[in-house]
């Protein structure tokens, strides 16, 4: 299982750490497998710099998934996708 580390800007890393967002929409340009660790670091886009606090949450779903996999990719350009969190 991979450490794998991340920068998180701080209203993000907000709700990551109150458990109110439970899910991390990322750039698919790594590695990461069910069971990971994902160290999220807080980094401040206004100064450039790393605040100096981190939350570890462990992987439990990765769905990897490419624009024009829905058919509908000048569709998605124009409107955007959703996240949605689910919970019982």
């Amino acid at each position: 299982m991979a450490i794998i580390k991340k920068k998180i800007w701080p209203e993000y890393f907000e709700l990551v750490s109150s458990g109110k967002k439970k899910f991390e929409l990322r750039l698919a340009d790594f590695d990461v497998k069910e069971g990971d660790t994902l160290l999220l670091e807080e980094w401040d886009p206004k100064t450039k710099e790393y605040t100096g606090r981190s939350i570890e949450k462990k992987v439990s779903f990765v769905l990897k998934f490419n624009l024009n996999d829905f058919g509908q990719e000048d569709v998605i350009k124009e409107k955007g996708l959703v996240v949605i969190q689910l919970e019982e």
